[in-house]
Formats: C-alpha cells, sequence, structure tokens
C-alpha cells in the first residue's frame, strides 16, 4: 500500500522568474485533481528545484 508521495518539480526558467514559481508551487496542489483524490489517504510532499536558464 502507497502511504507517501514525494513530487519534486524541476525547472529551468530566468531568474526573474522564480518568485512567481515559488509562490505558485505554494498553492498549486489544491488545484490537481490528483491531489485532491488521494491526499485524503496519502501523504503527498512536493520540493521545488530550479535552475536559471541561459
Amino acid at each position: 500500500m502507497v502511504r507517501r508521495i514525494h513530487v519534486t518539480y524541476w525547472l529551468r526558467l530566468p531568474r526573474e522568474q522564480r518568485p512567481v514559481a515559488e509562490r505558485v508551487h505554494g498553492f498549486h496542489a489544491r488545484f490537481c485533481p490528483v491531489y485532491r483524490t488521494i491526499s485524503g489517504s496519502v501523504e503527498i510532499t512536493t520540493s521545488l528545484e530550479m535552475e536559471d536558464l541561459e
């Protein structure tokens, strides 16, 4: 049985877009249908890794 899921988002983006990505990462889960379906029975965590787009 799956009890926990961790998702790492890897983004390559211009440095000036980092604040937007961090803000969206903070609330995106509540709009994700998969998260909303399984979050009551599975612990879901996320992290955000960003790399500057050159």
